[in-house]
């Protein structure tokens, strides 16, 4: 059902969070403004932000011979890490790759190194620290530790996919110590007290 108009601008009570809330009304995103003029007299307006806001990150190839980090398909979480080395682990063992790739992070911002799902199921093949945490400070090379889960030896060769990496914003966290917590339903309880 019709609510209202703004310069023909249909509106209708929707639950999605996109676009412009007014009144609880929702404005689609490309008439935002023609609904912001029309209401704007008459009723208080809420933006809430895009989810998906840009950021800048500068990144150094310390190798140039490999692939720079582009998302595999649009709208993908992570991008590739690469291996600037060959390597060979055996069932149970471990190694700190070099991927050839140095990045900075604008302050409020992390990377997390995290396993490839592909060479985890079939390969047996995980992060030892996953995931792997990249500071807002660090400029050195990405790294990454890997470990073979798996009963076969597990090779690479030099350019190969070996990880993920992923840029998640970090709010700035102030501690304060207090002489007691607050109550929840929860409580203590951890280790399995949900069940199994």
């Amino acid at each position: 059902d019709q609510v209202g108009t703004a310069r023909g601008v249909s509106m209708k009570p929707r639950t999605s969070i996109e676009g412009i809330r007014i009144r609880g009304l929702l404005v689609p995103g490309e008439r935002r403004l023609v609904a912001v003029i029309g209401f704007l007299a008459y009723s208080p307006v809420v933006i809430r932000p895009m989810p998906h806001d840009s950021i800048k990150v500068n990144f150094a190839r310390l190798d140039p011979e490999l692939p720079v980090p582009v998302p595999a398909y649009i709208g993908d979480a992570a991008v590739d890490l690469h291996s600037r080395v060959g390597v060979t682990l055996e069932p149970g063992e471990r190694a700190a790759v070099p991927t050839g790739l140095a990045i900075a992070l604008p302050e409020g911002y992390a990377g997390f190194v995290i396993p490839r799902s592909g060479h985890a199921i079939h390969r047996g093949l995980g992060l030892v620290n996953s995931p792997g945490l990249i500071d807002s400070g660090y400029r050195g090379e990405i790294k990454v530790i890997v470990i073979n889960h798996g009963q076969q030896t597990v090779g690479f060769q030099r350019g190969d996919r070996i990880a993920q990496l992923a840029i998640l914003p970090i709010p700035e966290v102030q501690w304060v110590e207090v002489e007691s917590l607050d109550e929840t339903q929860r409580g203590a309880a951890g280790l399995g007290s949900s069940g199994f």
